[in-house]
């Protein structure tokens, strides 16, 4: 049985098709498309998936949608009704999407898929529509290594739930109880990102990088005026410092009163309120994730707990509940927030609907979230003869391994594009940059002149399975890089008293550990287990970078710049390595030296581009 998943026309829109329960090819429309959380239909993320299982759209038996748009439309207009005749301005312009396409989102996908599946729109196999938590839930029971367990979803809203708890048990969901907008969490922390002057829905991985730069005194403010919170982790926000509900802001002028001033221009200096304010809100949600977890976990009698939504990749918080939680285990959907929703909705149709048991799985069923596209050896050729790329190319796979170590022990930033791309917003080792990360300069030089990203970022360490915890205070793998952990103390380096003087990002050029370039200002760090069944060439690059040097550990980061989703084709792959200072580009087998290339295939605008000096 072929089920093919759809989310769409929010964000981060995707395709996924399972087969007899199996995920055999997921992927966001943004890596096709070129636009960064592309909303619109995932028609070339469906061709891929179809592609990849070897079927047409006529051999699908159900296609399964994220949400359900009525009971969206419902929730808006009730909402809109309760605030009139304040946010009007707001409905006028949402009002016309509604009327035109989603109330009509039957007949639209119809045509959207069979564009795709280049077929009539009557010949498009039968729909279903999942709710939105439902398809959230449905993405981190069914492939998660457990039988039973609690779920917990968290994340803006959906159609009426913004937190739900749910308890997972064989091939079933049973919902157990929700919280409805406006009172959510993820509109909580997506204010504070849209205050600091970052993006909401893509710049709360800033804030959460932000927070170990500050100190949380604006904590009590938020629970004193913001946040109506009680023992078990429900919650109530006081909405007049809101303006999201009907408006088109996420703050009320209330808010920025309370806190000082209005919202940090987008680009304008980051300053030490800012620090203090992401520091502050980090705080108060690992405090309500914690507390909402050990609720679901003792009301259901459940040892352990999923978790998906768009909270869910909050790491920091993920770290302290693997911590502090009580729970003998946790697990994570990589693709937490709305692209995971077509898995979820897709794994739904089958269990829940089609009644079909789970399979056994050693671990959980994700397959290392590497499920999008792969290029042969003559594709890859073709591409980079195409694009005039000068390249050296390798029959002996250990022998480009063992080369591409050598590069990054002495110091090289190198582009790693190898396998079939990852599903999800993480980059493990299909898709990255590396770069050694005992330099102590490494991080601000991927940061400046690679990722051209804010300085203060952090960068993830990619560490063999076997050696976690001989660098981080880990106890368990950690593959989808969701989960921060400590660095060890014996790695850390003793701090001077100069820098017990330093403020906010200051702080940033001190190294910190025998591996600063992955160590935050908080002596944290988002890790990266890598097993050597999941993702063998990568694994084998890591033993080789260890066998040189000593370290196990590597620098990961996205192959990708600040505005641009990850790359996805070789040539994606060479436009990138060209637009930036990385040193080397391996694509599979072929090597790339940037000081080889010829100057006219390089953008030589792209400091300009990214308005840098």
């Amino acid at each position: 049985m072929n089920i093919l998943g759809i989310s769409a026309y929010y964000h981060d829109s995707a395709a996924a098709l399972i087969r007899n329960g199996e995920i055999i090819a997921a992927a966001q429309e943004e890596r096709f498309s070129r636009k960064k959380h592309d909303p619109g239909f995932p028609r070339q993320a469906a061709a891929y998936c179809l592609a990849a299982a070897g079927v047409k759209l006529s051999e699908v038996h159900r296609v399964a949608f994220y949400d359900k748009p009525l009971l969206k439309f419902e929730r808006m207009l009730e909402t809109y009704f309760a605030y009139a005749p304040h946010g009007l301005r707001s409905f006028t312009q949402a009002l016309p999407v509604w009327v035109k396409e989603k109330l009509f989102l039957k007949s639209l996908l119809k045509r959207e898929l069979a564009r795709a599946g280049a077929v009539t729109p009557e010949q498009v196999p039968p729909l279903l529509f999942t709710e939105h938590h439902q398809s959230h839930a449905a993405s981190a029971f069914f492939p998660s290594p457990f039988e039973r367990a609690a779920v917990l979803c968290m994340d803006g809203v959906g159609e009426w739930a913004t937190t739900s708890v749910w308890l997972g048990e064989g091939n079933r969901l049973y919902p157990q109880w929700q919280l409805d907008f406006p009172h959510s969490l993820g509109m909580l922390y997506s204010a504070f990102t849209y205050h600091a002057g970052f993006r909401v829905n893509s710049g709360e991985y800033k804030l959460m990088g932000l927070a170990p730069y500050g100190e949380p005194r604006y904590a009590g403010v938020i629970y004193d005026k913001l946040l109506d919170l009680k023992d078990d982790g429900t919650f109530r926000l006081a909405l007049e410092y809101f303006d999201y509900p009907a408006g088109l802001k996420m703050t009320s002028s209330r808010f920025e009163r309370l806190f000082g001033g209005p919202a940090r221009r987008p680009e304008a200096p980051i300053t030490q309120r800012e620090m203090d304010l992401a520091a502050s809100i980090q705080q108060v949600t690992e405090e309500i994730v914690l507390r909402l977890a050990r609720t679901a976990a003792r009301e259901l009698r459940a040892d352990y707990l999923c978790l998906a939504g768009g909270v869910a990749l909050n790491c920091v918080a993920n770290g302290r509940l693997l911590r502090e939680g009580g729970l003998r285990g946790i697990w994570i959907q990589p693709a937490a927030g709305d692209a995971g929703g077509a898995v979820g909705a897709a794994l739904s149709a089958y269990h829940e609907y089609e009644g079909a048991a789970r399979g056994a799985c050693e671990g959980d069923s994700m397959k290392g979230t590497l499920l999008g596209p792969s290029f042969s050896a003559q594709e890859i050729a073709g591409a980079l003869d195409q694009a005039g790329a000068r390249h050296q190319r390798f029959n002996d796979d250990d022998a480009m391994l063992r080369r591409v170590a050598a590069l990054l022990a002495e110091g090289k930033v190198v582009g790693w594009f190898s396998g079939r791309m990852e599903f999800g917003p993480r980059a493990l080792g299909a898709r990255s940059i590396l770069g050694d990360p005992r330099n102590p300069k490494m991080q601000s030089v991927m940061n400046l002149k690679i990722k051209y990203r804010e300085s203060f970022r952090p960068f993830a360490p990619a560490v063999r399975a076997e050696r976690v915890a001989d660098y981080f205070a880990l106890g368990r793998p950690s593959p989808y890089m969701l989960i921060v952990a400590p660095v060890k103390e014996d790695l850390r380096t003793p701090l001077s008293e100069e820098y017990r003087g330093l403020f906010g990002i200051d702080k940033l050029n001190v190294p910190r550990s025998t591996i600063p370039a992955v160590t935050h200002v908080d002596y944290s760090a988002r890790v990266q287990t890598v097993d050597q069944a999941v993702n063998p060439r990568f694994y084998r690059l890591l033993r080789r970078f260890e066998e040189l040097t000593g370290c196990a550990v590597l620098v990961n980061t996205s192959f990708n710049v600040r505005g641009e989703p990850i790359v996805c084709t070789p040539q994606d792959a060479y436009r990138c390595f060209m637009r930036t200072e990385m040193d080397y580009l391996a694509i599979e087998n072929f090597l790339l030296d940037k000081t080889a290339q010829p100057a006219q295939n390089g953008n030589t605008s792209w400091r300009e581009e990214f308005q840098l000096d």
